[in-house]
């Protein structure tokens, strides 16, 4: 009977203490956004491609694309220089047969004749001209690159947005699949 007696003295003094581990508190509930909102400027490619035009690789530093600018300059100054090139031995040649016309000959160009002159100089006009019209090419690429790159920046690429192989069992025949999965996470 005292042990009776003991567990429900027990019993009782254990249901009658008050348990304070647990407090409750209100909490409020708040819908917070977890996409990051990004600022895009519908500016930025005119701006890059305004800057590249006046100077070129201007642009592409505005991208902070620093490794484009030494390719820049180097195809801009590479066109130029054959540009500049061709024009001095066209006007070395026009002058030979100028000279030629009237009478003096010229040391540098005195084994060729008349015919090899005209020639050299229709030569000479047109890798000129393909020059400048190569250097007009590579200014025109740098301006739309510029443009192009500042419009591509403003573009969501992160993991989110993803394209995956993806190895998968065949249900059917229990041979290995491959194929491309398309995650788009909210």
């Amino acid at each position: 009977m005292t042990k009776i007696i003991f567990i429900a003295l027990f019993l009782f003094s254990l249901g009658n203490t008050a348990v304070f581990a647990q407090t409750e508190t209100e909490a409020v509930l708040v819908a917070t956004d977890t996409l990051k909102s990004n600022d895009i400027d519908p500016l930025t490619p005119a701006k890059a491609a305004f800057y590249s035009a006046i100077l070129p690789g201007l642009g592409q530093a505005y991208n902070k694309k620093y490794w484009k600018i030494p390719l820049v300059y180097g195809a801009l100054g590479t066109s130029i220089y054959f540009y500049i090139d061709n024009n001095k031995k066209y006007n070395q040649y026009r002058d030979a047969y100028k000279s030629r016309l009237e009478g003096l000959v010229t040391d540098d160009l005195a084994f060729l004749d008349n015919n090899r002159l005209i020639a050299g100089q229709k030569f000479y006009q047109r890798n000129r001209d393909l020059s400048a019209l190569v250097t007009l090419a590579f200014y025109a690429l740098n301006i739309l690159d510029a443009n192009v790159d500042a419009a591509l920046i403003q573009f969501n690429v992160d993991e989110n947005l993803s394209v995956r192989p993806v190895l998968y069992p065949n249900d059917v025949t229990f041979k290995t699949n491959v194929g491309l999965t398309f995650n788009y996470t909210f």
